[in-house]
């Protein structure tokens, strides 16, 4: 059944308020651990291993620097997605959908919370 409602009720989008709140302290953890994890530069004791492996050690240390460096700037994008949904919130435009207009399934908004297209708009695209 489809909602023809023009917005969600007030009660409604502080549920989805408190949902933000809570995705946004988790991704604010994951993005401190990720942040941590790029800074922390050990060596794990290879100085003293052969050349062959020491190579091997710092290549794989340079993928693993850029895969943290990637998934932190998603993470950051994420926290950001988040902030805005909190605006469109306090606009009262939250959960409309921005190519049709109507409101996007609550079940997408608890699992995608930061959405701003319906499946029907996605669909298409």
């Amino acid at each position: 059944m489809e909602d023809t409602r023009l917005r969600y009720s007030d009660e409604e989008l502080m549920e989805f308020r408190e949902i933000i709140l809570k995705k946004i302290e988790k991704a604010e953890q994951d993005l401190a651990l990720l942040k941590e994890a790029f800074a922390n530069d050990k060596n794990n004791g290879t100085d003293d291993t052969a050349p062959t492996f020491k190579s091997f050690e710092e290549g794989s240390e340079t993928m693993s620097k850029e895969a943290n460096s990637q998934l932190a700037a998603r993470q950051e994008k994420f926290i950001r997605d988040l902030r805005n949904a909190l605006i469109r919130i306090e606009n009262k435009t939250y959960g409309i959908c921005r190519v049709t207009k109507k409101l996007i399934a609550k079940e997408r908004l608890r699992l995608v919370p930061h959405a701003t297209l319906s499946i029907e708009a996605k669909n298409k695209m």
